[in-house]
């Protein structure tokens, strides 16, 4: 079964991109940093981190609420490795991502089964994994590493 989402962009001025994602949600402006745009906006590096680590953190909220845990408040912080590739073009080599759980390990059920397999039904991150290298750590709110 196949979906299909639609955005429409249109250029503004300059770097300046209005992104219009329909279905009554508000449109979003994207822009380069200087010196090409004037950094209104979010630069496409910065939404597709946006993306990755949105998926993620939904993904894992949809495991742990599986199992019955109350995911609490949940943080990720998404960062991108941009270095040239063999033709000297600017590529992403790299994302990686750390999610914060709220309260340590033991406070949920299950979190070994939900740490293995939460990934796995990220459409994003497992589409983008496909071309760009994606690290992900999970930390419980201790900041112990608990996978990753």
């Amino acid at each position: 079964m196949a979906s299909e989402v639609t955005i429409t962009l249109t250029r503004r001025s300059g770097y300046q991109f209005e992104i219009d994602f329909g279905a009554a949600l508000p449109a979003l402006l994207g822009d380069e940093p200087s010196p090409l745009g004037q950094g209104q906006g979010p630069t496409p590096n910065h939404l597709l981190l946006a993306a990755v680590a949105n998926c993620l953190s939904a993904s894992l909220t949809f495991a742990l609420t599986k199992f019955k845990n109350d995911p609490g408040a949940l943080r990720a912080v998404a960062r991108s490795t941009v270095e040239r590739n063999a033709q000297g073009r600017l590529r992403i080599g790299r994302i990686a991502v750390d999610i914060q759980l709220e309260r340590p390990a033991p406070a949920y059920e299950h979190l070994d089964r939900i740490l293995a397999q939460f990934e796995e039904f990220c459409t994003v991150s497992m589409s983008v994994r496909q071309g760009i290298a994606i690290d992900v750590r999970v930390l419980d709110g201790t900041g112990q590493p608990l996978k990753g």
